[in-house]
C-alpha cells in the first residue's frame, strides 16, 4: 500500500504533462504487443508452410508447388509463388530472383510497419519531460519571487523537486520503449533473413533441377 501511495503521490507531483506521457506510454505498448505478436506469428507461419513446400521443391514439382503457394497466407508462400510462376515463362535464373525480390520488396514493409514509432514516442516522453520541468522551473521560480526570503530556500528546493518527477518519468518511459524497439527491430531482421535464406535455397533447386531434365537456366 505505501508503494501505491509512493507511485499516486510521484504521479500527481508531476503536473500535467504526465497525462500525455502516460498516453504515449500506453500506445507504445500497444503498439509493441501487436508487433511482438504479428512477427511471432509470421515466424511460426513460415516455417510451417517451408516445411510443407521444400519436400516439393526437392522433388522438382513445380507445378504442384506453384498450386500449394497459389493460396498461401504465409509470407514465404507468396515469395515462392512469385519465382514459381515466373519459372515457368522465363529459363533465366536472374528473371526468377528478381521475381522473387520484387516480392520480398513488398513483404519487409508489413513486417516493419508502425515498429520505427516506438524510437518517435521514446524521443517525445523524453522531451516531454524536459518540457513539463522547465515549465515548473519557471513556476517555481515565479512563485519564489513573491515568497517571504526565510522561506525562499524550502520552498524553491520543493518546487524543483517536484517540477524534475516530470523528466524522471519521461525518461522512465523512454528508455523501456527504445530497448523494445531494439529487440523488435532485431526480430524483424530475423524474421527478413530467414525469408531471403529460403529464397537463394529455392534458386539453388533450381539449376540442378533444370539440368536433370536437360534445360538451361
Amino acid at each position: 500500500m505505501e508503494a501505491y501511495n509512493t507511485i499516486v503521490s510521484f504521479f500527481q507531483n508531476g503536473g500535467p504533462f504526465m497525462f500525455p506521457i502516460v498516453f504515449i506510454l500506453g500506445l507504445g505498448l500497444a503498439i509493441a504487443l501487436e508487433r511482438w505478436w504479428h512477427l511471432r506469428r509470421t515466424e511460426i507461419r513460415n516455417r510451417k508452410e517451408w516445411d510443407r513446400l521444400s519436400p516439393i521443391l526437392a522433388s522438382g514439382d513445380y507445378d504442384r508447388a506453384q498450386s500449394a503457394t497459389a493460396d498461401s497466407k504465409a509470407e514465404i508462400g507468396t515469395i515462392l509463388n512469385y519465382g514459381l510462376s515466373r519459372l515457368r515463362t522465363s529459363r533465366r535464373r536472374e528473371d526468377v530472383e528478381m521475381a522473387m525480390e520484387e516480392s520480398l520488396m513488398e513483404t519487409v514493409p508489413n513486417l516493419e510497419r508502425r515498429t520505427h514509432y516506438l524510437a518517435t514516442f521514446a524521443n517525445i516522453a523524453t522531451l516531454l519531460g524536459l518540457l513539463g520541468t522547465i515549465i515548473g522551473l519557471i513556476q517555481a521560480f515565479t512563485a519564489v519571487a513573491n515568497a517571504d526570503p526565510a522561506e525562499k530556500a524550502d520552498l524553491l528546493s520543493a518546487s524543483i523537486s517536484v517540477a524534475m518527477n516530470t523528466t524522471a518519468f519521461g525518461l522512465m518511459v523512454a528508455i523501456p520503449l527504445l530497448l523494445i524497439h531494439a529487440l523488435l527491430s532485431t526480430k524483424t531482421t530475423h524474421v527478413v533473413d530467414s525469408l531471403e535464406m529460403a529464397s537463394v535455397k529455392f534458386l539453388n533447386t533450381v539449376p540442378a533441377q533444370r539440368q536433370q531434365d536437360g534445360q538451361t537456366v
